[in-house]
Formats: C-alpha cells, sequence, structure tokens
C-alpha cells in the first residue's frame, strides 16, 4: 500500500526564523508583505522544482497562501510507486535548505516567515497527465469522456459520465473496464479523472475469512495425515 505523508517545517535548518523587518530587494514600496502571489509562486517553483526533479521526484503542485503575517508554502510531490514518509521528509529538508539558499544569495523568495509543507498527493487528487493515470492502474476512476468530431458514435452521444477501472495506461492512451467492456480513450477524449474510494462489503469480507479459515483447516488435516504415514 503507498505511504502518504506530509513534512512540515516552519523555519530553515538551521531554526532561524524567517523576518521582514523592511523591504527588500523586488519589494514595491507600500506594498503589502509577500508581493503578489502568483509571482512568488512562480519565483518559488524555480528554486523547488529542481531540487524534487533532481532527488528523482515529480513536482505535482506548489500553492503559496497568506496565514496572518505568515505564509503557507505547500509542494505536492510523486512518483512511480508512491512516496513514503522518509522519502516526504528528505525531500522537505532539501528544499528547505534551497530556500535558505536563495534567501541568503539575496533573492526575495517569501519575504518573511513562512511554513513549509511538503506532502504527497491524496486520491482527491485529478487525474490530468498521462504519469497520474499511469500511477493509478488497478483503482476505479470516474470520468467524464468528452464527444470527438472523429468518432461519430461519440460526437451522437455527447460528453458522458463514465466510471470503470484502469487496466492500462500510457503516455497515448488510457484502457477502462466498465460494466460495458473494455474500452480505448485517448486522453484528448478525457477529462479530469477522479479516484473513487472502494470499500469492502462485510459480508464479503466474512465469506473470504471463512474460506481463509477453511483452507487452513485443510492444511492441518493434510499434515496430519502425513504424520500418520511417517509413523
Amino acid at each position: 500500500m503507498t505511504q502518504r505523508g506530509r513534512a512540515t517545517r516552519p523555519t530553515g535548518p538551521s531554526g532561524r526564523p524567517r523576518r521582514a523587518d523592511g523591504p527588500r530587494d523586488g519589494d514595491r514600496a507600500g506594498a503589502p508583505r509577500g508581493g503578489d502571489l502568483g509571482a512568488r509562486r512562480a519565483r518559488l517553483r524555480e528554486v523547488i522544482e529542481p531540487v524534487v526533479t533532481a532527488a528523482g521526484y515529480d513536482l505535482e503542485d506548489l500553492a503559496v497562501s497568506r496565514a496572518g503575517r505568515r505564509h503557507i508554502v505547500r509542494v505536492i510531490v510523486d512518483a512511480d510507486g508512491g512516496i513514503n514518509l522518509d522519502a516526504v521528509a528528505d525531500v522537505s529538508r532539501a528544499v528547505s535548505v534551497a530556500l535558505d539558499a536563495a534567501e541568503e544569495a539575496g533573492g526575495d523568495i517569501v519575504a518573511g516567515e513562512y511554513q513549509l509543507e511538503v506532502s504527497s498527493p491524496g486520491v482527491d487528487r485529478p487525474l490530468t497527465l498521462p504519469r497520474h493515470w499511469r500511477r493509478n492502474v488497478g483503482r476505479l476512476v470516474k470520468v467524464t469522456v468528452r464527444g470527438t468530431p472523429g468518432r461519430p458514435e461519440q460526437r451522437a452521444a455527447g460528453d458522458r459520465q463514465v466510471t470503470g477501472r484502469v487496466i492500462e495506461a500510457d503516455d497515448e492512451r488510457v484502457v477502462l473496464e466498465t460494466d460495458a467492456g473494455r474500452a480505448e480513450h485517448s486522453y484528448a477524449e478525457l477529462g479530469p479523472g477522479r479516484v473513487q474510494v472502494e470499500f469492502v462489503r462485510l459480508d464479503e469480507a466474512d465469506e473470504s475469512d471463512e474460506a481463509g479459515d477453511i483452507d487452513d483447516i485443510d492444511d492441518i488435516d493434510d499434515e496430519d495425515d502425513v504424520e500418520d504415514e511417517e509413523r
């Protein structure tokens, strides 16, 4: 099972809090501390994405928000096979060091105290890229299949919601297993996919446990028979 986790770092590795007692290079006089969040997000990506890539992971999302006098920097990373808690912590430390170095070099990165949160994506993350679909092979997904001009049967039906299990996924297309059978779709035909949470029915779990108990009993009987033959 893929582990999901989050690492939070309110300050840098040295424990020194970020301060912004006065305007820094790049801050406009009289402008709110932190400047435009969109521009700040772009500057953060320039620092963070190479660090995440060098560690062997993909930067799935980066968000910056304000919480009073502090910024919250949220970084989402992932990889084929998932990313465990230790890897999340390692990436968090590496990103924090890179941000410290960028600020020491005189860059206006965060402008003030900030909290860094590094985590792996949850099941609610929309599937928008081929790697997202590839990493969810075997899962049940709900997705909008768009009507396609080049395919008359889809053009007539228009957009429709489909729920199916991801059987295959590569850089070009996805194969879904639905109640109507298997169907292949290019990514251009699909909207963002959503992984569906699946629950095992209690009666099915009980039947599975009972079957396992019966198998265990049969194994014990077989062992007894072998012992009797050896005697």
